[in-house]
């Protein structure tokens, strides 16, 4: 899985989401943020579109940096858009709209920072 979306991202680099997303991007993944205040923004890392409906295919990796209150609306875009993980970022729980996600086949991670993951994955692959 190589192409992710992330909603909520932010222009502020101490922000999560923002760097999150540059890790992402420096490790080899396609990285597209979603956010429409920052679509006419030219001095990103990454590149932004206005929502999930926007972003070009494939979708794999939905990683959401909203509130949980939030996470209803975006698991149903990211089944209608096909996308094969919702990812919520560490604080962020919604057990119906997980489990409508996993319903509709998404893997759905709950409360867990992709980074951190992907640097323990990384570890764990140098350590053999």
């Amino acid at each position: 899985m190589r192409h992710i979306a992330v909603v909520g991202f932010s222009d502020k680099p101490a922000r999560a989401s923002y760097y999150v997303s540059v890790y992402m991007a420096n490790a080899g993944y396609r990285v597209i943020g979603i956010n429409p205040l920052l679509i006419h923004k030219r001095d990103l890392p990454i590149s932004v579109v206005e929502s999930l409906s926007d972003m070009p295919p494939p979708i794999d990796i939905v990683n959401v940096f909203r509130r949980s209150e939030e996470v209803p609306e975006i698991a149903e875009a990211a089944v209608r858009r096909g996308a094969k993980v919702l990812w919520l970022q560490e604080g962020i729980h919604h057990p119906e709209a997980a489990a409508m996600a996993r319903a509709a086949g998404l893997i759905v991670v709950e409360d867990r920072c992709l980074l951190k993951e992907h640097t323990a994955s990384e570890r764990r692959a140098q350590e053999g």
